[in-house]
């Protein structure tokens, strides 16, 4: 199922197919117009440093938009993760710096507790039939609240070097190049391995000259994305941890099971409920994984502010909404992908740089982000209303 309006050609002679995801292109289109509007503005938008920042920056919305969207695409909704990473991000910090644990135990139990709170969060919603928007919308005020209560509203600073390395680190050249050119080659596989499955199963193929085409694309892409980031410190770790989350949640959410339960679940609950689909341990264990990430989110911005403050995570449950929104996920429920949440993390996270870089005034920050999400919804709704009436 997509919102996304398709244009395919034909041919009249052989049945070869070109098909163009308007929208997923079109989100492309408006990230390259935001970095050329910029470039043009003040050059230091564009510059290996501002760039190599800027990945960096969308890292921790990225993580959160990709469990998030496992969350609306099965129909539901989760306003604590801003709050959930600010509480976990005070947590590590609190085992780090006040008792001195180690980097390894520090992210195990912090991630268990988000597990945990994930567990919790979607009993209540699955299983006691609480909408998600009461539960998750008490949890973050609640888990802010924890967080006063627990560092006694003080900032807490600075890590230990290892946990720090976390959201600071980056990679040497060599495993920069090594992580692109297996990028590059994964790549690859997918793009043909896809071809040669719909070609075992008698679908309509594109021509091969085109995949190699793709492929070529992506290493231009891939490559060049690798080259600029060693030009100043290296692939940013944390962004690292972003494409490899990306590819795993990509993986689960396409070609298991549980994805396509998830994706029933949030189309036509009713019919998902009648072809024996198990919805109330789906909707749990969507919450378990959202929950999870939102943890690896705190741990990632602790780490990379080197101290855990009160305002840690504030609005970035909207942020990662708006990113997902953006990115093609329908609020809906049942449509929407990770790849397509990252494009809209990158979008956002180029707006605020952007502005920031030009000094504008916060307020501007707000009232953009604000009216781009708004866009984003009417979009989906009225593409939905188009198909329908077709």
């Amino acid at each position: 199922m997509s919102t996304n309006t398709e244009v395919v050609i034909y041919d009249k002679k052989k049945v070869t197919w070109f098909k163009l995801d308007v929208r997923a292109y079109t989100m492309i289109g408006a990230l390259l117009g935001i970095w050329i509007l910029f470039g043009f503005m003040n050059d230091r938008f564009l510059s290996v440093t501002n760039l190599s920042n800027l990945f960096l920056q969308m890292s921790v919305t990225s993580i959160l938009a990709i469990g998030m969207v496992l969350v609306i695409v099965a129909g539901q909704i989760d306003l604590s993760i801003g709050s959930l990473v600010g509480l976990l991000g005070g947590i590590a910090a609190i085992l780090n710096v006040w008792y001195e644990w180690n980097t390894i135990p520090v992210i195990i139990v912090t991630l268990a507790i988000g597990a945990f709170i994930g567990f919790f969060q979607g009993w209540i919603i699955a299983y006691r039939a609480v909408p998600a928007f009461i539960v998750t919308l008490g949890g973050m005020l609640v888990f802010r609240g924890m967080l006063f209560g627990l560092t006694g509203s003080v900032t807490i600073a600075p890590l230990s070097p290892s946990l720090k390395s976390v959201g600071q680190s980056y990679m040497v050249d060599i495993i920069g190049w090594i992580f692109g050119i297996v990028a590059l080659l994964v790549a690859g596989y997918l793009i043909l391995r896809k071809r040669s499955a719909r070609q075992k199963f008698g679908f309509d193929v594109e021509p091969l000259a085109f995949s190699v085409t793709k492929i070529l694309v992506y290493g231009v892409l891939i490559l060049g994305f690798v080259n600029i980031m060693n030009s100043y410190k290296g692939i940013p770790v944390p962004f690292v941890m972003v494409i490899v989350l990306a590819l795993v949640f990509s993986f689960i959410s396409k070609n298991t099971t549980f994805g396509r339960h998830i994706y029933a679940i949030g189309g036509n609950p009713e019919a998902a409920r009648l072809s024996g689909i198990n919805i109330k341990r789906r909707i749990l264990i969507v919450f378990i994984l959202c929950n999870s990430l939102a943890a690896v989110a705190g741990l990632v911005l602790v780490a990379r502010l080197n101290a855990a403050t009160m305002s840690a995570g504030t609005m970035y449950e909207l942020d990662a909404i708006a990113a997902c929104v953006i990115g093609g996920t329908s609020l809906m429920g049942g449509i929407g992908t990770i790849g397509g949440a990252l494009i809209g993390a990158l979008v956002m996270a180029s707006l605020d740089n952007g502005m920031s870089i030009m000094n504008l005034e916060s307020f501007w920050q707000y009232i953009v982000k604000g009216s781009i999400l708004v866009l984003a919804v009417y979009v989906d709704i009225y593409t939905r209303n188009r198909k329908k009436s077709v």
